[in-house]
């Protein structure tokens, strides 16, 4: 019983290793590129290794994504409790999920859908589910306060929101040789925000766009 536990303390370590570089370098270098070999080299150990934690690259990148789907919501959680100005509420969500997901070249989600569909879908299904949540309440705070117009179907614009957040992610209508993420998630986050906003709204808007630019 004693040999066992920092047994079973290490296997957990590494797993937890395993996902964090997995996970880095999918991000990196995109999900389709990047082959067990590579981890192994990278992480300095047998491939085997891996095989003993994920049977195969679909459950490796099944786990990878479930986690680092974890990490950003927990962020988006704390970011939502503070019940900031909406706008600015938006905003710091848009920088927080930059700085975990920053890359302009492999465009992860992009190949995800491509190469895995099926993680895909489940992934964008838990997406939904938390997107819908915090953009109704953000809504629903911005017309509260007068920063948005109290006409809005908030079920119409949390859906549209979501829909164009995914939208900007396909490398076929938005080539990342011509546009990169983080200008993407930018001009995103304006064209909706002044779709809804009142003047009241702009006004706070304009602010943040001229900080953005400076």
């Amino acid at each position: 019983m004693f040999l066992k536990f920092p047994f079973v303390y290490l296997q957990t370590i590494m797993k937890c290793k395993i996902l964090e570089k997995a996970g880095e370098m999918f991000l990196n270098l995109g999900f389709k590129s990047v082959t067990m070999d590579d981890i192994a080299n990278e992480m300095g150990v047998s491939k085997k290794t891996i095989y003993v934690h994920f049977k195969n690259k679909t459950a490796l990148v099944n786990s990878v994504t479930l986690s680092i789907f974890e990490m950003i919501r927990g962020g988006i959680d704390v970011i939502c409790s503070l019940e900031k100005n909406p706008i600015e509420e938006l905003y710091d969500i848009k920088k927080f999920v930059m700085l975990h997901l920053k890359n302009d070249k492999s465009s992860p989600q992009y190949q995800l859908q491509k190469y895995y569909p099926k993680i895909y879908a489940s992934l964008k299904s838990k997406q939904f589910e938390v997107m819908q949540g915090c953009v109704v309440e953000n809504l629903k705070r911005g017309i509260e306060k007068g920063i948005y117009r109290d006409t809005l179907n908030t079920a119409f614009i949390s859906r549209i929101y979501f829909h164009g957040m995914l939208g900007i992610k396909d490398n076929d209508l938005f080539p990342l040789q011509q546009f990169s993420m983080n200008d993407l998630m930018s001009f995103y986050l304006e064209y909706h925000l002044r779709g809804i906003c009142t003047e009241k709204g702009i006004l706070i808007l304009d602010q943040f766009t001229t900080t953005n630019q400076s």
